[in-house]
């Protein structure tokens, strides 16, 4: 079981997050991103089980600024409700925040990212505009084609569903085309298949995408 931390933004806004530590010696830090929902059970559990494979995880509440201890479920009311932090959220104070979970990993030696959903996006702009990471991998991220012609600066591997009513393929098309430097895969799934909470989830895709996910993890944290 993982605890409650407070992290400081170099703003110095002050913000929640849930750590779970790798017993023993880690292989390295993950900074974990959370989906519109917060930081809610199903990303606690998922911190909980990258730092059972070695991966002392970090997930950094986000929403804080704009509602303290925010996190919902996946109800279609919840979801009504999580969709309209997506036009509240100013993205660099998101990125800052971020940075304040990737500086507080440091010590342990390589950090990586791993976001779903609206961290999906988050990890792919980590990888093109923070430092202290070695890697990066985004799960189903929505706003990634928009933002293509950034390179990322660290390894970037991302996952995407060809049934996500949200995420077009011709999106997904853009991101192959403006940037072949990273590994893009997709799967016969829907938005949010790798929530084992969502109705969206879909086992065969998970572990195909979590099986890659920590090649790429072992490759370049350890």
């Amino acid at each position: 079981m993982g605890s409650h931390i407070t992290l400081t933004a170099s703003d110095g806004f002050k913000l929640g997050a849930y750590r779970a530590d790798a017993q023993g010696t880690p292989k390295g830090g993950l900074v974990v991103i959370q989906e519109i929902f917060g930081v809610n059970h199903h990303i606690r559990a998922v911190c909980d089980r990258f730092a059972a494979l070695g991966y002392t995880s970090v997930a950094p509440a986000l929403f804080d600024r704009y509602e303290p201890n925010f996190e919902s479920g996946y109800t279609p009311e919840d979801i009504e409700k999580a969709r309209g932090y997506i036009t509240k959220a100013d993205r660099d104070k998101l990125l800052v925040d971020t940075q304040a979970a990737i500086d507080l990993l440091q010590p342990l030696g390589k950090v990586g990212i791993v976001g779903y959903c609206l961290g999906g996006s988050i990890a792919f702009l980590a990888a093109t505009r923070l430092h202290g990471i070695t890697c990066a991998v985004g799960y189903y991220g929505g706003l990634i084609a928009k933002a293509a012609d950034e390179k990322p600066k660290v390894p970037t591997m991302l996952h995407f569903g060809d049934k996500d009513h949200s995420i077009p393929m011709s999106d997904v098309e853009i991101v192959k085309q403006k940037r072949p430097d990273v590994e893009v895969y997709v799967y016969s799934a829907g938005h949010g298949f790798s929530c084992d909470e969502r109705g969206s989830y879909d086992e065969t895709a998970h572990k195909l995408a979590l099986e890659r996910t920590l090649a790429h993890f072992k490759k370049y944290i350890g």
